[in-house]
């Protein structure tokens, strides 16, 4: 018997190959998918004013807990960013870094009307959106402000959209796009340099 050769092959791979084949097979896929809707933990990370907003949703009047949000301290065990308003040039680095540092599979949602398309602050220098510094959204939630009731509103959306199988789920990663707006000077990193304003008109 010492003599004999046995071939297995790469077992690391072949386990995880088969995980990865399991976990996507009902009921463990549904009872996956379960639990991610209703677990979905935002770090304390308030871009604007629609924080005040956020706060009223996480109390407890609306509660937020009751959708399974619940704000933790690290984003390194989060997987929902709330891009609450106004995105600074400044604001805007610090949420790339908390993005950056969350796990897969990791949803946005973006509300207010700045997060949106600038809102009031649509032709200033020091405001980017989402989307134009690599931070692809899931869900936009309009309003100036947010109401709590729009806030969960679109948690509901999230979920509904995590459960029916969000397309860009795939083995437990999210496929983002990789083609963003380019309208900051990628000379220079966030927080110096003018923003290009030759596709925004000034009004007079």
């Amino acid at each position: 018997m010492s003599d004999q050769l046995l071939l297995t092959g790469n077992v690391q791979e072949a386990a995880k190959k088969a995980v990865q084949w399991l976990i996507n097979r009902r009921p463990i896929k549904e009872l996956r998918d379960w639990g991610l809707a209703f677990s979905l933990w935002p770090p304390h990370l308030t871009t604007s004013c629609c924080g005040t907003e956020f706060g009223a949703f996480a109390a407890g009047r609306f509660d937020s807990e009751r959708f399974g949000v619940l704000p933790f301290s690290s984003a390194r065990q989060t997987n929902l960013l709330v891009i609450e308003g106004t995105l600074t040039r400044k604001m805007a680095r610090a949420a790339k870094i908390v993005y950056d540092q969350m796990p897969e599979p990791k949803f946005v949602i973006a509300m207010g009307a700045c997060s949106l398309e600038g809102g009031i602050f649509w032709n200033s220098y020091n405001t980017v959106l989402p989307s134009e510094i690599g931070i692809p959204v899931d869900i936009y939630a309009p309003g100036c402000p947010t109401r709590p009731e729009a806030l969960a509103r679109a948690i509901i959306q999230l979920q509904k959209r995590i459960r029916e199988g969000d397309k860009r789920v795939q083995n437990g990663k999210k496929i983002v796009r990789t083609e963003t707006k380019k309208s900051t000077d990628e000379s220079l990193p966030l927080g110096q340099g003018a923003k290009k304003n030759e596709e925004k008109p000034i009004v007079q």
